[in-house]
């Protein structure tokens, strides 16, 4: 009925012991890439102290920080995980 023959842009990179290895080498690349997503979430989080700890700042509560930072975190770790399975 369907055809399930999709190509995607990693599915070129391969290694001749792809086939003996327990993670090919593209799911590397695709670790190396959601270890990029989770480091940006955390960067997106970063930031926001005062130099002197009597002065508070509402800017630590901001939606960035609260917010999507988290989200961008926890969508890299969902694809680490798929870069993992990914066969």
């Amino acid at each position: 009925m369907g055809n399930n023959n999709k190509k995607t842009k990693f599915d070129n990179i391969t290694d001749k012991n792809d086939d003996r290895m327990p993670i090919p080498k593209r799911n590397y690349i695709l670790c190396l890439i959601g270890i990029l997503v989770i480091m940006v979430g955390m960067l997106l989080m970063a930031g926001g102290g005062e130099a002197t700890p009597s002065e508070f700042h509402y800017e630590i509560y901001s939606f960035r920080r609260i917010t999507l930072a988290p989200i961008i975190i926890i969508l890299g770790f969902i694809f680490e995980i798929y870069a993992i399975m990914r066969r």
